[in-house]
């Protein structure tokens, strides 16, 4: 079974900081991103990987995150600064097998922030 491994989450205060990771289980997969599901909504999109290598954000994200890959050890990082409240989610990587074009998601990771 494929695992993606997301990590880093926890307990964050407004204001504060916290830098998730995501390992994917071998080259052969190419992450594609971060989403993040909070309860009672969508989950939804909050930066992915753009096609000339850069990353896109979401607009309730964009200044207070930075997504980089690691691509020697099949790692995505999520940083995020500034942390509001609203953040509050479970938030989940997302990858593509680059030959049967299979997704996968990860287990999930919980970012709890409080005011």
């Amino acid at each position: 079974q494929v695992q993606l491994v997301e990590s880093g989450g926890g307990l964050a205060q407004a204001g504060g900081s916290l830098n998730l990771s995501c390992t994917a289980p071998g080259a052969n997969f190419n992450i594609l991103g971060w989403y993040r599901q909070a309860p009672g909504k969508q989950r939804e999109l909050v930066a992915s990987f753009t096609r000339d290598g850069g990353a896109s954000y979401a607009d309730a994200v964009m200044g207070r995150v930075t997504m980089s890959r690691d691509n020697a050890n099949n790692r995505v990082y999520l940083q995020m600064y500034s942390l509001k409240p609203e953040d509050t989610a479970v938030y989940y990587c997302k990858a593509v097998h680059v030959w049967s074009r299979t997704e996968f998601w990860g287990q999930g990771t919980q970012v709890t922030v409080s005011s």
